[in-house]
């Protein structure tokens, strides 16, 4: 028989390779993951959160698009590392400024038809050309020399002559671009796209926090339970079932109150969905060390000599780790929900950062109308694709660790 030499981690694979939906599901959250870590660098908004707002052009549809002028602002551009600009963002050094047409006029300066809205008379706005492309000084004017030459102030006070053609060309190859919101953007103007790329990042990390956070305390309360029992276990299995009486989203909401603003907005949440979620791991560890506590292996490490906390942890919870796994996978999809939860009633991460729960509670009241439902769709379907996601993969694992339900030809 081919694979009777394999490994039980190689048999257990073959055995997920077989489930479809689990491989899709496993390809789906590695692309998550590495959306997650490269959000700013892959997102068309690039800045921290995906927070540059176009006010102008708010709920905008799918596949909207305009001619933007890209303005230096008239301040110090900051500096960033590589490594902050790839996986945190960075400020954009250029105002964003939705036009629908333009022209020049006689002193250097920019005519700009902007864009007002759907249906709304175009506004007029007149900028000086060298004001477009350079951060100047918000002390000495522009002065036009001969109708030919521009001469200004930069920001950091140095002085600068240049033509007008040559403002006129850095306007035309740099600064005026077309720009596409494939995904349309939300009551603030900002790319619906990137901030859900964003959230991405927000869903993974809650629950990859919280999962890490609910199988340590739910591995070490069910283990001693399971394993102690007596009075011992009676005590953990009280204190169990009445954390798990109390739903779980309403103790997440109790613990994130309890903590309020003495921490961090996303440490908050990642304690109080940890917290709420280890009862379940503690239950199932607890079953599963009673069923392996018995065996013949385990009576042998008795007999010689090692002491508990090596049984427990050399050569009864390596036994296990296959419930452990798939109840793993389980609580990342609740973790995601919760977050989501939170964040919907207000009390999740705070704004600016861009959490799927937070984009479905701001345009909730546009579910409703047919030409603006996907402002709240979006994120609702993020949610439910990711979450399905790491309930297929749990599906998956299950049946992979189940040696008495499958075989391996």
């Amino acid at each position: 028989m081919s694979g009777a030499h394999d490994s039980p981690i190689r048999k257990t694979w073959k055995r997920l390779v077989r489930n479809k939906p689990a491989i899709l599901s496993l390809l789906l959250i590695v692309i998550a993951i590495f959306i997650a870590i490269l959000g700013p660098s892959i997102s068309p908004d690039r800045t921290p959160d995906a927070d540059d707002q176009v006010l102008e052009i708010a709920n905008a549809n799918p596949g909207f698009g305009i001619k933007t002028l890209l303005v230096k602002k008239n301040r110090q551009e900051s500096s960033s590392s590589v490594f902050k600009r790839i996986f945190i963002g960075k400020e954009n050094p250029d105002q964003l400024i939705p036009i629908v047409s333009y022209s020049y006029d006689a002193h250097a300066n920019m005519v700009l038809q902007t864009y007002t809205g759907v249906g709304r008379t175009p506004g007029t706005l007149i900028l000086p050309m060298a004001d477009v492309n350079f951060a100047l000084s918000m002390n000495d004017s522009i002065r036009v020399i001969n109708g030919d030459k521009v001469l200004f102030t930069e920001f950091n006070n140095e002085q600068k002559t240049i033509s007008v053609s040559v403002l006129k060309e850095e306007i035309e190859r740099n600064r005026i671009i077309s720009r596409t919101y494939l995904l349309g953007t939300d009551g603030y103007g900002r790319d619906i796209l990137s901030r859900l790329l964003f959230g991405v990042r927000v869903s993974l990390s809650v629950g990859l926090v919280a999962v890490l956070i609910s199988l340590t305390i739910g591995i070490f309360m069910g283990s001693v339970a399971g394993f102690y029992r007596g009075w011992l276990d009676n005590v953990i299995m009280w204190f169990i079932n009445v954390v798990w009486a109390i739903p779980t989203i309403l103790l997440a909401m109790a613990i994130r109150f309890a903590i309020g603003d003495k921490i961090n907005s996303f440490l908050a949440i990642f304690i109080a969905v940890g917290l709420s979620m280890w009862v379940e791991v503690a239950r199932i560890v607890r079953g599963q060390v009673l069923s392996v506590r018995e065996m013949e292996y385990i009576q042998a490490a008795r007999g010689l000599g090692y002491n508990n906390a090596r049984i427990i942890l050399k050569h009864i919870l390596p036994n296990i780790i296959g419930p452990i796994m798939v109840i793993a996978a389980s609580d990342f999809a609740s973790a995601i929900l919760i977050e989501a939860g939170l964040s919907f009633v207000g009390i999740g991460v705070k704004p600016p950062t861009p959490s799927w729960g937070s984009m479905l509670n701001d345009h909730r009241a546009y579910l409703l109308t047919p030409d603006k439902a996907f402002l709240a769709l979006a994120p609702g379907v993020c949610i439910m694709v990711l979450v399905l996601a790491f309930n297929l993969l749990g599906n998956g694992l299950r049946d992979a660790f189940d040696v008495k339900g499958s075989t391996i030809e």
